[in-house]
This record gives structure tokens, C-alpha cells and sequence, in this order.
């Protein structure tokens, strides 16, 4: 069985550039989940530097069924986490723990992370930060699925979209695609790391 951690971070380098820095953090009980940051412009075309954080290690195991009795050691889903802000406006960098703590979160309380769902952390993403969760967005945009031998599902990058506590309340009311209507339609740059609330009237 081939190691996936090697593939997915040569996935990450050949995608994003080489991080210009990581940290660890190792939770009791589970695996060390590594952040890599990777400077870069906006692929967008828009101007300004873009920051970006990937988790390194919620891929090695696959996501299991709350549900079920065992957990197979194989088959099930697999996944990283991507979050990407502006540089420069906000100590963004302290968003390591928060990300790490989410990648750690299918090990630590079994549940899978899936496009379309709410993570919360109970606390701002990085200091004086409007948002304490983040919705988790569809993967292939940016980083495009990770291929394994079978039996092994592939490894989706999923993209992390921060919500205010606002945005978040409202989402659970009217449901992930509504919210990112509601940003699309008033033009949310959604990478601006202490942007308001969308208009939610």
C-alpha cells in the first residue's frame, strides 16, 4: 500500500508552488497533521498576494462512517483541507491550530468532512477575526483530486470558506447553496480576512 502523504504533498508543491512554511501539531490519540503555507498571486487574475493553508495528514487514514461498528482500514473517503485569504491584513498565520484541529476532526470525534457542511471552531479563525466556522466547499478548483490504486478512494482537496456567525446561523436555515448565492450575487470576496457579513435580509 503506497504511503499517500508523499503523493498528496507532491500534489500540493506542483499545484501551489513549495510552502515557504510549516508547522505540526500532533493531538492526543491521533496522527501528526501537518499546515503548509504557500505564498502566490491570485489566480484569478485580480491583483494582490494570496495566502494559502493546506493541511498534510487527514488523508493518511480514510474517513469513517460514525456509524459503523469498524472502521475500514481502506475504503472510504479521503481528504485535506485548503483555506485561502489575503496577505498582509490580518495575522492569518495563527489559523494553523483551527485548520489542524479540523483535519484532526474525522480521527478525534468520527465524523466525515464533506462539501456542503459546517466546521466550527469556537473561537476567531486567527485574532480579531469575524469568523468562527467555515463552510466547506466543492474540491477541483483549485487542487485537483488525487488519484490512488485502488481499493483506495481519491483525495479531495477541499476548499474552506470562512462564515460569520451570521452567515453560518443562516446556513443552517436555508442551506449551503443559498449562501453561496447570496455571496456570489453581492460580489463577496470571500478571501478578505475581515470582511463584513453578507446581507442576509
Amino acid at each position: 500500500m503506497a504511503d499517500v502523504l508523499p503523493l498528496v504533498e507532491a500534489r500540493l508543491r506542483t499545484t501551489l508552488g513549495e510552502p515557504d512554511a510549516r508547522a505540526a501539531v500532533t493531538f492526543l490519540g491521533t496522527d501528526r497533521v501537518e499546515v503548509l503555507r504557500f505564498q502566490g498571486q491570485d489566480q484569478e487574475g485580480e491583483d494582490g498576494e494570496i495566502v494559502r493553508y493546506a493541511t498534510l495528514g487527514m488523508s493518511a487514514q480514510p474517513m469513517a462512517d460514525p456509524t459503523a461498528v469498524l472502521a475500514d482500514p481502506v475504503k472510504g473517503p479521503r481528504a485535506e483541507l485548503v483555506i485561502s485569504v489575503r496577505a498582509g491584513l490580518a495575522d492569518t498565520d495563527k489559523v494553523l491550530r483551527p485548520l489542524a484541529v479540523l483535519a484532526a476532526s474525522p480521527q478525534v470525534e468520527g465524523v466525515i468532512v464533506a462539501p456542503g457542511a459546517s466546521l466550527d471552531v469556537g473561537e476567531p479563525l486567527w485574532p480579531g477575526a469575524p469568523f468562527t466556522s467555515v463552510l466547506v466547499a466543492e474540491p477541483g478548483g483549485l487542487v485537483e483530486d488525487l488519484e490512488l490504486d485502488e481499493p483506495l478512494d481519491p483525495v479531495r482537496f477541499l476548499p474552506l470558506l470562512p462564515m460569520t456567525p451570521n452567515e453560518a446561523a443562516w446556513k443552517r436555515v436555508h442551506g449551503a447553496q443559498a449562501l453561496q448565492e447570496r455571496w456570489l450575487t453581492n460580489g463577496t470576496d470571500l478571501r478578505d480576512p475581515s470582511r463584513r457579513s453578507v446581507p442576509l435580509d
